[in-house]
């Protein structure tokens, strides 16, 4: 009985160390840095990912993760349930626990895409096409499925989506983004029409966009978008052609090498406002908030025509006359 108890002793009392070794052992594993292929190693956990799905991630990533240790790790320290999907980076010095700790904390990695004021749709799209970081979903998709998956009654996505810099973390889908430029969009779209001047020529937001876009092509020069914005309205209140190029070379398309001819400005589309009174149909670009609120408070003028001097800037006058003498000034490089 005796010999019994003191085996019994004996194997409680190694039970006892072998925890405190493989605990000891655990420990020292969970805080030791990791020896990383580089001083940052980017990795993507995706939605829903288990814990031994994000170690299988960070393997594959270059990140010499003990799989199994990790996933009890997270387990035991009931750590798994706050993981959040994202993007995030192993840096020189981590442990394992702190990788853990990033990722329940939703530490992510950083990335940005600018879409420029003036883009039109298809060069925002093959911006985020372009990207590597953006986890592209759409393929071909065509821009009216696009603008009825985000629940848009306008089916032509022109001019719909702010430009703006955008920050999101790595494996961010292109919808998700595109998705907040749109929503972003209509935010200032309805913020800036609730700003608007009474008795405008201009019956919703939509044909506000419209012509803001215009501006946004016409001028680079910030203190005449609103007289720029002023010589629109003007025409319109009095029923004349708007006569602006950049309408006549979005209608061309792919046709538009860099000139417009004669021939451009008499070929009827949508777009030409050299053939057709009032506003186009759609924008033709994206526009920044200040062509937007140009649009909306335009400066009060008796200016209907504008043109441009060569360095940014343009020369206004009220009537037909001193638009032609200001033509063969600045057009045709001669005084009359």
């Amino acid at each position: 009985m005796k010999k019994f108890s003191f085996y019994f002793l004996l194997a409680c009392l190694m039970a006892v160390l072998l925890a405190a070794l493989a605990a000891g052992g655990a420990w020292a594993w969970m805080n030791r840095s990791l020896e990383l292929p580089a001083d940052k190693v980017e990795f993507i956990v995706a939605p829903g990912s288990t814990p031994r799905a994000v170690a299988r991630a960070m393997s594959d990533a270059g990140i010499p993760i003990w799989e199994e240790g990790f996933t009890w790790m997270a387990r035991l320290s009931e750590r798994d349930k706050l993981i959040k999907a994202g993007g995030y980076e192993a840096r020189t010095g981590d442990s394992p626990w702190q990788l853990l700790d990033r990722l329940a904390r939703g530490d992510m990695v950083q990335r940005q895409i600018t879409l420029l004021e003036g883009w039109t749709f298809r060069q925002m799209r093959e911006a985020v096409r372009g990207n590597p970081d953006i986890k592209q979903t759409l393929g071909d998709i065509s821009d009216e499925a696009l603008m009825a998956r985000l629940g848009s009654d306008i089916k032509q996505p022109e001019g719909l989506f702010f430009p703006d810099t955008y920050v999101f973390t790595p494996g961010t889908t292109d919808f998700d983004l595109l998705r907040r430029a749109y929503q972003q969009g209509q935010q200032v779209l309805a913020d800036v029409w609730a700003e608007r001047q009474p008795g405008l020529p201009l019956d919703s937001p939509y044909q506000a966009l419209v012509l803001a876009s215009i501006v946004e092509k016409e001028t680079g020069h910030g203190p005449e978008r609103n007289r720029v914005a002023g010589v629109f309205i003007n025409r319109l209140r009095l029923g004349m052609l708007l006569q602006t190029d950049p309408t006549v070379i979005y209608g061309m398309g792919e046709r538009y090498q860099g000139r417009i001819r004669r021939a451009d400005l008499q070929a009827d589309t949508p777009w030409n406002t050299y053939t057709r009174t009032g506003l186009p149909p759609t924008p033709i670009a994206a526009s920044g908030r200040a062509s937007l609120l140009a649009a909306v408070q335009p400066e009060h003028h008796k200016y209907l025509y504008f043109v441009s001097r060569g360095n940014g800037t343009s020369e206004f006058s009220a009537n037909l006359t001193e638009h032609n003498r200001n033509v063969a000034r600045y057009i045709l490089g001669r005084n009359q």
